[in-house]
């Protein structure tokens, strides 16, 4: 066997049957898509949701468009809370015992979605043992079994009455994982669901720096602060002479392009591989399946029914949806899902397109709600991240993270405001913020043409975050933890004050204004 031990042969035997079945669908995705459509018409008509809304009518989609107006999460709600409050059937047969919380990524109020046995053990679990097949099918000779994952979470509780639980995704998954795959993983149990995120990240590291650990998984911007505490504990000058044999990172929530560089500057290992998964609350919807990456693997046989609104029309208030038989590449779409969680024509806010029909794989280039328009701009997360992460690059600048902002001059023009906390500063920021300027004009036409002769739309203006201000805005919001990250683009200044608040506490100083 030479590089493969036992272990790691017979899980390697066990993935490759599950790699026949990825095929499988990746042949048959309408069929496989049609057979999810019915079985979750066929468990929800008899819920109170489905009785509410005729699923014994509904035969095929058309049927399904028509019962059923398409929900934002604001709008779905009260059923969930239904739920919340011990009601049994209401979107999903039986009593639901999980909810996810999750406060979004452009509004401040707790989410909770709905888990049921069917979408924790069919669409997450199974996601999670998706990502270690297709990493193994494309890494035959990895040694990853023969060392320990390192996991961020984030908190879990339990109800009052203790009818439920609930917390981060990630908390839910570690609280429910069979033992063996605890005996795989750091931290323990204890630790990993404790409430205190910052003594978390120190009893973390404290244990991590022990392991021989070949795998992480967690939010990029939470891990590189772990990483860092690792290095700072074990005194050793990179994380690839702490644990020698780390060679996967598993990723999702957030473009990873923005922080790669500073991975590849903690870990300067040529066997490091990274892998993205499309895990989000309310399901677990794709995965990185090439290397290097050609897109995300729609997953299609999890319990998840896919339809998706043309952005373009979407903008205009026509809320519209195809299926995934009919759509095309190179065109961005609203997400709209209906899963074995008890969530039905979800709107999830999240915006994809396709780079590939066959196999159906995506990218997730930004959300329905955050993007840049107060002045006909159109920016969109993908437009900043691609901008920064080439203007990074031209300056050998690395970012921690970043938010943007309108700010207003006359009722006529305004401009952008970007607060940037860099690790490592560009030498010249009023260079960096030109080039930036220009990035984002070749990257999107709607805002070159509102920069044109600054009519509309003035030079961006910078501000360096250099106080961790970014961190305490998160902690004085309580959303220190694994899947809360800073939103990146806002309509308005309410996020933006409230940082500069905390900023102007330590400077007064604008750069590049």
């Amino acid at each position: 066997m030479s590089q493969f031990s036992v272990k790691n042969y017979i899980l390697s035997f066990m993935m490759q049957k599950r790699i026949r079945n990825i095929e499988r669908f990746c042949m048959n995705p309408i069929k496989t898509q049609e057979k999810v459509f019915n079985n979750l018409i066929s468990k929800g008509k008899n819920t109170a949701f489905g009785k509410e809304h005729h699923f014994n009518t509904i035969t095929k989609y058309s049927h399904f468009k028509k019962n059923i107006p398409i929900r934002t999460y604001e709008e779905f709600s009260v059923y969930i809370e239904r739920a919340r409050n011990g009601e049994q059937n209401v979107l999903w047969p039986g009593k639901i015992k999980w909810f996810s919380k999750s406060s979004g990524t452009t509004n401040a109020q707790s989410k909770f979605i709905p888990i049921t046995k069917e979408s924790l053990n069919e669409c997450h679990f199974k996601g999670g043992k998706d990502m270690l097949s297709l990493y193994g099918n494309n890494f035959p000779f990895s040694d990853m079994y023969n060392g320990k994952g390192l996991m961020l979470g984030g908190t879990i509780k339990e109800s009052e009455n203790g009818d439920y639980k609930d917390g981060d995704l990630s908390a839910i998954l570690l609280d429910e994982f069979p033992f063996w795959v605890n005996y795989h993983r750091v931290p323990d149990i204890e630790t990993a669901l404790m409430e205190d995120w910052e003594d978390k990240l120190e009893r973390i590291a404290q244990q991590a720096v022990k392991e021989n650990i070949t795998n992480l998984t967690g939010v990029p911007s939470w891990m590189l602060i772990l990483l860092k505490r690792v290095l700072a504990i074990s005194g050793k000058k990179n994380i690839s002479e702490v644990w020698p044999k780390l060679e996967l990172y598993m990723h999702g929530g957030v473009n990873f392009e923005p922080y790669k560089e500073q991975f590849k500057t903690l870990i300067p290992s040529n066997k490091m591989n990274y892998l993205e998964g499309y895990n989000a609350s309310e399901g677990f919807m794709g995965i990185q399946d090439k290397n290097p990456s050609e897109g995300l693997l729609l997953m299609l046989d999890y319990g998840i029914f896919y339809e998706f609104i043309p952005m373009l029309k979407y903008k205009k208030g026509i809320i519209e949806t195809t299926n995934l038989k009919d759509v095309k590449l190179n065109t961005d779409y609203a997400l709209v899902i209906s899963t074995n969680g008890g969530l039905w024509r979800y709107l999830i806010g999240d915006v994809v397109c396709f780079t590939n029909l066959s196999p159906f794989r995506i990218k997730i280039i930004g959300r329905t709600k955050s993007f840049l328009n107060t002045f006909g701009e159109e920016l969109v997360i993908e437009n900043t991240d691609k901008a920064l992460l080439e203007v990074c690059e031209k300056h050998h600048a690395l970012i921690k993270d970043y938010t943007v902002a309108p700010i207003y001059i006359n009722e006529n023009s305004g401009g952008h405001q970007w607060l940037i906390e860099f690790s490592k500063e560009p030498q010249n920021i009023d260079v960096f913020k030109t080039d930036l300027d220009t990035a984002l004009q070749t990257l999107n036409s709607d805002y070159a043409a509102k920069r044109n002769q600054n009519l509309v739309l003035n030079l961006p203006e910078i501000i360096v975050i250099q106080n961790n201000e970014f961190y305490m805005w998160l902690k004085q919001n309580n959303r220190l933890g694994g899947q809360y990250k800073i939103p990146k683009l806002s309509n308005d200044r309410k996020i933006v004050e409230e940082i500069l608040a905390l900023h102007w506490k330590f400077s007064t100083k604008i750069v590049a204004k």
